[in-house]
């Protein structure tokens, strides 16, 4: 079938709620520790938290749609994160925020559920432009929640975004039950076997590489944007939470690269555009050094980092969503779980490098990160042996 683009345009605004989740507290960081009376480390250390909760519901949950109904999931994981997301804003002390953060982090997979939901139901010849245009969705999604978390804590507190995620999360919950479509046919699997089946598909040499630029990218990603609201609220910025939400906005050049990243992997172009994503990473730490003391160099260095990693993140999806496809929940868990532990890894190592050693520290960290990704490449392209094998079992 060939999805209308409506219902591309809804699973979008979808994957793009749902992960917002994830990304709300990065500016309010230090609103954040201001409140709640802890430091920089324990603030940081949430952002952690969230990422740890959907590391794990990537593995329990995610699995899930190569044996049942995806839209079903995907409401049932929707109406959860909309009791969580006011939960969240109800928590007054560290510990029960970091545990609602964990929740919520983990039934934020629901879109990871939507992602291969709509390349199974995306015609072939469209797969790549879908994954491209559902994600451009989720990046936007991104890019928005620090931009109006920032703008909405500094009106009336942190804690009121998470009320208003939490009326629009019904909201959205009430138009897919009307409108997303029924993903049918499954085959007769245990859970059991779904979940020990999953290290085996690492064997699978095109997603085990990929899965490797994942993480590699996302690590960059987060430390940068888990430190990035210490920097800006000392000198010489002194930027408040708006300030430094809106700044999340000169990413937005990211989200245009992931609708092309897609049309370049259906032209059969992944490997090139690869090695340039993963230059524009390494690049970028350069520009991000020097915006220690220079907005505009500060600005430049966001930019490319973020057209360097959405732009790697959807020629990876593209790729691995080639592969099986009775095996595309399971395909998007092992992707997303190293993905989303390189990101963990990234906002851990983040928060300890600025408290300890300062900005540049975490600069150099980020573009080890970037040439990590290119040496990858440089092996990948150099083997002798075929690297683009299909799966064959599960």
């Amino acid at each position: 079938m060939r999805l209308r683009p409506a219902q591309i345009l809804l699973m979008a605004v979808a994957c793009g709620l749902c992960v917002a989740n994830l990304y709300y507290l990065q500016p309010l960081l230090a609103e954040v520790a201001k409140s709640l009376g802890v430091g920089a480390g324990e603030a940081g250390l949430l952002v952690t938290l969230t990422q740890l909760g959907y590391a794990l519901g990537l593995v329990a949950l995610v699995p899930l749609g190569d044996l049942f109904d995806r839209r079903r999931l995907v409401l049932g994981l929707i109406g959860i994160i909309a009791v969580l997301e006011a939960l969240t804003a109800l928590s007054g002390n560290w510990a029960l925020l970091g545990l609602s953060l964990v929740g919520l982090g983990c039934v934020s997979v629901a879109a990871q559920v939507l992602l291969p939901l709509a390349a199974t139901l995306a015609a072939p010849e469209q797969r790549g432009r879908v994954v491209g245009q559902v994600m451009s969705g989720l990046l936007l999604g991104i890019l928005l929640a620090r931009t109006v978390s920032g703008l909405v804590a500094q009106l009336w507190g942190w804690s009121v975004i998470y009320w208003a995620a939490s009326g629009g999360t019904v909201l959205l919950l009430l138009t897919l039950i009307r409108w997303l479509p029924a993903d049918l046919g499954k085959p007769p699997l245990r859970y059991r076997d779904l979940v020990s089946s999953l290290p085996a598909l690492l064997r699978i040499p095109l997603l085990a590489y990929r899965a490797a630029y994942g993480a590699l990218a996302f690590a960059a990603f987060s430390l940068l944007w888990t430190s990035l609201a210490f920097l800006m609220s000392g000198p010489p910025y002194f930027a408040k939470p708006a300030t430094i939400g809106l700044f999340g906005l000169v990413g937005a050049a990211g989200a245009g690269v992931a609708a092309l990243s897609g049309r370049f992997a259906d032209l059969g172009l992944a490997r090139r555009s690869t090695l340039v994503f993963a230059f524009l990473i390494l690049a970028s730490f350069g520009a991000l050094a020097l915006g220690k003391d220079s907005l505009l160099w500060l600005i430049a260095g966001t930019v490319l980092l973020d057209m360097g990693v959405q732009g790697l993140q959807i020629t990876n999806q593209s790729e691995i969503y080639r592969l099986a496809p009775e095996l595309r929940s399971r395909i998007t868990t092992v992707y997303m779980v190293c993905y989303f532990l390189g990101g963990t890894l990234g906002s851990a190592l983040s928060a300890d490098l600025e408290a300890r050693l300062g900005w540049l520290a975490v600069c150099t960290a980020g573009a080890a990160c970037g040439l990590l990704a290119l040496l990858l490449w440089l092996v990948v392209e150099t083997r002798s042996s075929p690297l683009h094998l299909e799966a064959t079992d599960s």
